[in-house]
């Protein structure tokens, strides 16, 4: 006789374990089947790893200026160590991994490894190796299996030295140059990796931009400051081919990738190739057509609830390509298991934050002032540099700069676009800000601590009240 559920949870990533551990703790018995280790891509591929290789690029980078702060040094010793740095990667991940493992236990949450299969609305099927399948019931399921790594059809992507997001983490030796095809988060993270690293970072975008979600303004601020680091973006190509080099001088040029341009067909060769053009929901084999659930191509179609078509069925993060964010399907996972458990409630995707952690780093919440031009909202516009905050002057990091979008109607703080140091860390202020509809004089009469970072929100806070200006700042037009 199968094991009987109240719910189970097919996947465990960000949202998937989130919504276990959350129905675990309004009394459901919870299952979750997922065929590598609890975290997810995010923690064991994703955001966890290459944070944590970040890290590290920023120590090393941090005592290469480290004569600026008074501190003798010995430049000749300070070089990256990558057997090391990926160890330390390692360690992060499976202590993570760990937690969640230890999570589950305490909140007496079953798992069971293996590839889940949807045999009908409330039994699935576990594939785990054998030709047998192993059988659970569930009165709910809360489908959380994220997505895969998108291969697009260029001739070449199997040839030695061509990576992904996932086989980066595992490079054994620092190439000496890099392509990154694709201009997004993902690509853009990496170069900032690796180029600090030694490697020469060369990005082709197909699109006219790279970063399209982020805001023009920061947008052309953060491309100066990347072709300082050396890092080349190449926007409006279509690659055509990755080959073989058989003119390779050394290790520099062993592959070459064709790609058009508007002005022709054109060439660079490298040590190594990234793909980074995306990620597609990951619904392949999990049984969703036979038992009726509605599809927008791969991704489940679900609402506010998460409920999907199928009676006690949900879905919830990557599969559903809403918002493909790790800290979104771990917000929705918790919907989905509390309409399960009767406490009703609708997700709110108005304050989602949306973090890029590049040198500069770049958060945002809330929509650009392109969006806004579009939708035809009245709005105006206040900025603060780091150039003039205190304590951004102190630790030598003063690139960038707060931007708030404001209503003209009500002075309500409708976004929030930061680039600069700690800029993933103080989004938080300002999510808080775009979701309780916070105006600019509520925010900007807040107290802030002296000397830190976040007072350039509350500068740019007070610029944006009509008749006012900032106090450390008298330039408006940044």
């Amino acid at each position: 006789m199968a094991d009987r559920y109240d719910i189970a949870v097919i996947g465990g990533g960000p949202g998937g374990y989130v919504a276990a551990i959350r129905a675990a703790q309004l009394g459901a018995k919870v299952a979750v089947v997922e065929k590598d280790r609890p975290g997810g891509t995010c923690l064991i591929w994703g955001c966890i790893p290459s944070k944590t290789l970040i890290k590290s690029v920023q120590v090393l980078e941090e005592m290469r200026k480290a004569e600026r702060f008074g501190i003798q040094v010995d430049k000749e010793s300070i070089k990256p160590d990558l057997e090391k740095m990926m160890a330390r990667k390692d360690a992060v991940v499976n202590q993570l991994v760990g937690g969640v493992v230890g999570l589950f236990k305490s909140y007496k949450i079953d798992m069971h490894h293996g590839h889940g299969v949807m045999l009908a609305p409330n039994r699935i099927g576990i594939k785990n190796g054998g030709p047998e399948l192993t059988e659970i019931e569930a009165s709910n399921v809360v489908i959380a299996t994220g997505s895969s790594i998108s291969r697009p059809p260029i001739p070449g992507i199997d040839l030695d030295g061509v990576i992904d997001s996932d086989k980066i983490l595992s490079l054994k030796h620092i190439p000496k140059s890099l392509v990154i095809i694709g201009g997004g988060i993902i690509g853009m993270e990496w170069a900032g990796i690796m180029s600090p690293l030694g490697t020469k970072v060369t990005i082709l975008e197909a699109l006219p931009t790279v970063l399209v979600p982020v805001d023009d303004e920061i947008r052309q601020r953060f491309l100066i400051s990347i072709k300082k680091l050396g890092i080349t973006v190449q926007t409006g190509t279509k690659v055509e081919a990755i080959e073989n080099n058989n003119e390779a001088k050394d290790e520099s040029e062993k592959l070459t990738v064709r790609y058009s341009t508007d002005k022709g067909e054109q060439s660079i060769s490298a040590e190594m190739v990234m793909l980074a053009v995306g990620r597609a929901p990951y619904t392949a084999g999990l049984g969703l057509e036979d038992i009726g659930v509605q599809m927008n191509r791969r991704a489940i179609m679900s609402n506010m609830r998460m409920e999907t078509n199928i009676d006690h069925v949900y879905a919830i993060g990557d599969v559903t390509q809403r918002i493909m964010l790790a800290h979104v399907a771990s917000a929705e996972g918790e919907v989905a298991v509390e309409n399960i458990m009767h406490h009703s409630r609708l997700m709110d995707y108005r304050a989602v934050p949306n973090c890029i952690y590049t040198n500069p780093e770049m958060a945002s919440v809330g929509p650009t002032e392109q969006e806004l031009k579009v939708a035809g909202v009245r709005y105006r516009v206040s900025k603060f540099p780091f150039t003039a905050l205190g304590r951004a002057v102190t630790i030598d990091d003063t690139n960038g700069l707060v931007k708030l979008l404001i209503s003209e109607e009500t002075n309500e703080i409708l976004a929030g676009h930061i680039m600069g140091p700690d800029a993933t860390d103080m989004i938080a202020e300002l999510v808080l800000a775009v979701k309780q509809r916070i105006t600019t004089r509520e925010l900007a009469e807040t107290i802030h601590a002296h000397p830190t970072l976040p007072e350039a929100v509350q500068e740019a806070a007070l610029g944006g009240i009509p008749g006012a200006s900032a106090i450390h700042f008298k330039k408006t037009n940044l």
